[in-house]
């Protein structure tokens, strides 16, 4: 998948979301700035979030409800120390909750991810344009 430019966001988040199916668990990859929660914020917006979403960067963890009234989890370890301050949150809780988690700097906890996330990789192309690659095979 492309994103273009910001004005072409959503049309790329609806079709991510069109091919989530039922996988829970989102690790989302990328250099910073690369936009990945930008991408994170039109995927809920297509979610039916009518929540703020930003960058749970000091947070680690913001939840936000989706339209049909389910919590989504969305975490940041870009600042995390060490992995045990994932257990020190129930990281647990929340990955296997059956509810739906974005993550973004998943490299942070890597030993703690489920086996069935899906990755997402965002990089940014010379031409500024984002090429979003899903690996469903995590």
């Amino acid at each position: 998948m492309i994103i273009k430019d910001l004005s072409s966001i959503r049309e790329t988040a609806k079709e991510f979301v069109s091919q989530m199916d039922n996988h829970k668990v989102y690790l989302f990859y990328g250099s910073m700035g690369a936009g990945k929660t930008t991408f994170i914020r039109a995927i809920c917006e297509e979610l039916g979030v009518k929540d703020t979403v930003n960058s749970p960067t000091f947070a680690i963890i913001n939840e936000y409800t989706d339209g049909d009234g389910n919590p989504i989890y969305h975490f940041d370890f870009y600042r995390i120390n060490k992995v045990e301050e994932a257990y020190d949150f129930g990281y647990e809780d929340y990955f296997y909750s059956g509810n739906v988690c974005f993550v973004e700097w998943p490299e942070m906890i890597e030993e703690l991810l489920p086996a069935d996330a899906v990755k997402v990789s965002i990089q940014e192309k010379e031409d500024g344009t984002r090429e979003v690659i899903i690996d469903k095979q995590a």
